[in-house]
Order: structure tokens, then sequence, then C-alpha cells
């Protein structure tokens, strides 16, 4: 019986006790006035006993209660409703179990405030959240992010930067543009003040605050809340223009699939010709940037409360906030394979980037296809406006 019913039953109890009271004390003998005859004296008594009769005259329900009949409950049930909570008040002193289960019914309630789920006190699936952000997330998570940079730095321990096996020519051939190279380091830069914002926010309550203290780790965080708040937009911008910028050159050929069979020649040495972008590459680009990027930029949106139209339920930014962790982690650990074979990994694959040049000897050991498009004509060597800085002389030996 819940708590509504059980305040009914009791309600009815008192309103019947009260009639059956009122009908008693009007059929007691009464001495009737001198001055009146008796048939007259006797008539206003019988119509006071029919009044207060609820057999005669049924008592209306009291407002704000519901328009079933909630009389026809049984006293039996009453006394036993009386007695179980008699009962559970010296057993269990302070139980109000029956009130939390109503409560806790994840059930929308009268509420006159103007939130939308103002009438939801406590969500259960609120606890189901936290579990899995405290536990599957930020445990399993924590540790892909440890495990996955160590396992690189393993394999640099054994691989070491991969060379040149040919001396550098000095002769010079453009690899990304000036236009290329600010679209990527806006996705780099912005990407990683996410990632190191995000990770603090996350993770920083296990690592950061024993040593920095509430108050320290309370302002950090709220700076990095803002300034990834204010970074987001920024890296969804970038993301599409990354993709407007290569999305021609990271276009799947039949040469992909040989370069995935021999994994790029990265623990054999072996060389597999590829184009502008190996494989490697296309995939970080359509996964990493394309997917996981928009994927990031949608949940963060949301979770930003920018979207215009949409109902921000608690369930709806729960659900933002789980898409938004699992993909930020997935999308760092790629990164973390990107960041390193664009810098320690590959000699010249940094200088690429800072530059925009890489050696004719570069190309031709690692996208030798397009380096044979180049010789060929088909795509020109020098695809900008070449500046007074533009690195002509052969490089110093060892330079990375």
């Amino acid at each position: 019986m819940t708590v509504i019913q059980t305040l009914k039953t009791l309600l009815a109890g008192v309103v019947l006790a009260a009639g059956v009271a009122g009908a008693a004390l009007a059929q007691a003998p009464a001495s009737p006035p001198a001055a009146q005859p008796p048939a007259q004296a006797q008539a206003p008594t019988q119509a006071q006993a029919d009044a207060n009769n609820p057999a005669t005259h049924p008592v209306q329900p009291f407002a704000g209660v519901a328009s079933e009949n909630i009389f026809n409950v049984p006293r039996r049930d009453v006394a036993a409703e009386a007695r179980s909570q008699q009962e559970r008040s010296v057993t269990q002193p302070g139980n109000n179990a029956p009130v939390w289960r109503e409560v806790n019914s994840d059930q929308h309630h009268y509420s006159s405030l103007p939130a939308k789920e103002a009438g939801v006190l406590i969500q259960r699936t609120g606890q189901k959240w936290r579990l899995f952000r405290n536990g599957v997330l930020t445990v399993w998570g924590g540790w892909i992010l440890i495990l996955v940079p160590a396992a690189i730095l393993a394999f640099f321990a054994w691989r070491r930067t991969i060379p040149l096996k040919s001396p550098r020519t000095g002769r010079m051939i453009e690899r990304f543009t000036p236009t290329e190279r600010f679209v990527h380091w806006a996705v780099a830069i912005s990407f990683v003040i996410l990632a190191i914002s995000g990770i603090v926010i996350l993770f920083g309550k296990h690592f950061l605050l024993p040593i920095m203290g509430h108050t320290l780790f309370g302002w950090l965080t709220y700076i990095l809340k803002n300034l990834h708040n204010l970074t987001g937009p920024v890296f969804t911008l970038s993301i599409i223009a990354t993709f407007v910028v290569f999305v021609r050159d990271n276009v799947p050929n039949r040469g992909d699939v040989v370069w995935v069979r021999k994994l790029g020649g990265l623990a054999s040495g072996a060389h597999v010709p590829s184009a502008r972008f190996n494989a490697g590459e296309k995939m970080w680009f359509w996964g990493g940037m394309v997917l996981l990027g928009l994927v990031l930029s949608a949940s963060g949106w949301v979770l930003d409360m920018i979207v215009p139209g949409l109902d921000y339920y608690r369930a709806t930014m729960q659900i933002a906030h789980v898409i938004h962790g699992v993909s930020a982690v997935v999308m760092i650990v790629l990164a973390c394979g990107h960041i390193y074979m664009g810098t320690i990994g590959m000699e010249g694959a940094y200088r690429a980037m800072r530059d925009g040049y890489v050696d004719e000897a570069w190309a031709r050991e690692h996208h030798e296809i397009w380096y044979d498009d180049i010789q060929s004509g088909k795509i020109p060597a020098q695809r900008s406006t070449p500046r007074d800085d533009t690195p002509r002389v052969r490089p110093r030996p060892g330079e990375v």
C-alpha cells in the first residue's frame, strides 16, 4: 500500500467516525422545549440524523483527493496499516522506506516549480551513470591512457627513430602548404588543450588533489573547465576545415591494403610504397579526426547546452557525457600514435609539418607513389608561392 493510499484510508476512517458520532448524538433523547409541541421537536432531530448518516448523505471527497471512492476500503485494512506503521516505528525508528520508495520510483510527480524535471526528486539512472563514470570510464580509461603511451615508449626504445636509408639530396619538395599547416596546428593545439584539461577534470582528483590540496585544485579545475568550453568550438571548426583541406588525398585505394598487411614496414623495416598519405594516416584521418572528432564535438556541444531545440533532461546529459568520455579516451590513445610517428618516430616527419618541406630522399623512401607523381609532373613540387626563408639548403647532419 502506497503512502497516498494510506492517507486516503486514514482520512476515510476519520470522516466515517465523525459521521457515526454525529448520528449517535442526533438519536440521543433530548428534552423538548415546553413551548413547542412534541411533533414539531421531532422533525429537526430526524432531519439532522439523516444529514449526518453516511448511508443517506455520503460525504464528498476533499479537495486534492482523487475522485475515486475512498470509502470502499475495509476497516480491517485501516487497522492493519496502522498496526504496521506502529510496529515499524518501534522496531525500525526513523525508517521511512514507503515514502522513499515512492520518491525513488523515477516517476514524474506534481511540482509547482517551472523546471522540466522538478517532479522527479531522485533519478535512479543517475546512480548508474555515476557508477559508470567513476568505475568503467575512470578506472579502465585511466589504465588505457597509461598503458598505451608506455607501449609506444617501449616500441621507441626497441625501434628508435626510423632513419633515412639514403643520404639527403638537398632538393626540397613542398609537402604541406601554409594553409594546410595552419589548419593542422589549429587542430593539434586545440586538441592538446582539450585533452589536458579533460584529463585533469576527469582524473585529477586521483593524482593532483592529494598534492595540490582542495583550494588550488578547485581553482585549477575551474580555469581548465572554462578553457575547455571555450576551446571546444575552435576544435570543431578546425575539424571541419581539416576535412575540407585534406579529404582529397585521403581517399582509400588498393595500395592501402598492402600497407596494412605489412603494417607499413614499421616492425620489419621493409619498404612499402604509398601515396601522399599512407593507410595509417588515412585511418587516423577518417577514424580519429573525422569520426571521433565530430562525435566529441557534438557531445561536447550538448554538454555545453548550446544545441538549439534540444531538451536538456538529466538522462540526455548523462548519455552525452558517456559518449564524450569514451570517444575522448579513444581519440587520445590514437593521437598518441600519430604524434609519435610525426615527431620522434620518423626522421624528417616533424620538419615536414613545421616548415612544410621534405627532402627528395625522404619523399622517395616514405611516399614513393607521391614522389613518382611529382617526378612525372602529375603533381607540382611547389604548390604555394615560395618565401624568402624557404628551406633550400641541405639540413645539418642528424637533424630531424
